[in-house]
């Protein structure tokens, strides 16, 4: 059954690779990792929000030194900035100008369903977390003209926009102050375009800032439950009631740590922790505003899993567990398609 995902951070990855020519790896099928297009193709992957993602300084000067100027010892500047994410939007361009009409970049979701139907891949543009937009928003402009449908303010960081999510586990969502005034018209500029609005890596002020101001549905694209795992990171009950309420939706995490009661990045989890958060949202949310939202390429997944391959094995716990076909292609790819529908193409 064919799989549409809420997040993946294939785009760092190639980034930070070494390999002259990531994107041709990819293509070949030839690419460490969770993802590359010949798997994608084995475990029937139809697309899903790819994210531009600056990965964190210390991050990078640690394990991947050479992607860093000589002279950045401190922190990316502006211009790194602009650069990586500039970079990672002319990769996944590549990707599309030269995967011979396999891949394609949409803008709609008219264009998701024409992929879905001819065996085409469907990338939707994401940006997670937006240090690189200038407070006149003319990046976001750019960013928008060439492709980007999506948008995670924030992520684990402090940024212009907002203070971030960073606790210790267990910890509730709740870890700061929510918004800056400059967030808050990022939040009203996106629902004024149309530009879905990820609020996965929100804490809990900054989520009802933005329940408060946006006019689209509350979209969170990896995210799990709090009740299950007490990850700062994952969505309370109350989170989980607007959402539901502005027929929104969570793609579910298949990173351990965010399934896991304990927290843990362990190897042995099993299949059946997705199958509880899934089970607990659809109680929480109904069944029409649950779907995937893996995290490959940015998450630690479990040997159960493994890597993109894994939805096949998932498919099967649900089959195992009883769900009806119907049930089935919901969470697999059309819950996605008419959550996107809702923010994109809302009814006249």
């Amino acid at each position: 059954m064919k799989s549409f995902d809420g997040h993946n951070d294939l785009l760092a990855r190639l980034w930070l690779s070494e390999h002259p020519d990531p994107v041709g790896m990819f293509l070949k099928g030839q690419l460490p990792g969770h993802l590359d297009f010949a798997r994608c193709q084995q475990a029937q992957f139809a697309g899903g929000l790819f994210a531009i993602f600056v990965p964190p300084f210390d991050y990078v000067k640690n394990n991947h030194p050479y992607k860093l100027r000589k002279s950045a010892q401190a922190g990316f500047d502006t211009q790194d900035i602009h650069h990586i994410v500039f970079t990672q939007l002319d990769y996944i361009k590549q990707i599309a100008s030269r995967s011979d009409r396999r891949i394609q970049i949409c803008l709609s979701v008219e264009d998701i369903q024409f992929c879905l139907q001819q065996d085409i891949m469907a990338v939707v543009i994401h940006l997670e977390g937006a240090e690189v937009l200038d407070s006149e928003f003319g990046v976001l402009e750019q960013l928008h003209a060439r492709g980007l449908r999506s948008i995670g303010p924030l992520w684990n960081l402090p940024n212009q926009f907002g203070h971030g999510l960073q606790a210790s586990f267990p910890h509730s969502p709740d870890t700061g102050l929510g918004l800056t005034d400059q967030g808050k018209a990022l939040i009203q500029l996106c629902s004024e375009k149309r530009i879905m609005i990820d609020v996965s890596h929100m804490n809990e002020k900054a989520f009802w800032d933005t329940a408060k101001i946006s006019e689209l549905p509350l979209i969170a694209t990896h995210s799990n439950v709090h009740q299950l795992c007490p990850q700062p990171r994952n969505l309370t009950d109350a989170q989980l009631e607007a959402i539901q309420a502005s027929q929104g939706c969570v793609g579910v995490n298949f990173d351990t740590a965010f399934l896991r009661p304990d927290g843990q990045r362990n190897a042995a989890t099993s299949l059946d922790l997705i199958l509880e958060h899934i089970e607990y949202l659809m109680h929480k949310l109904g069944e029409d505003q649950v779907a995937f939202g893996s995290d490959f390429d940015g998450g630690f997944i479990s040997d159960h899993l493994k890597d993109v391959t894994g939805l096949i094995h998932l498919q099967q716990a649900f089959e195992r567990r009883g769900y009806s076909q119907a049930l089935q292609e919901k969470l697999c790819h059309q819950n996605w398609l008419s959550a996107l529908q809702r923010v994109w193409h809302p009814a006249c």
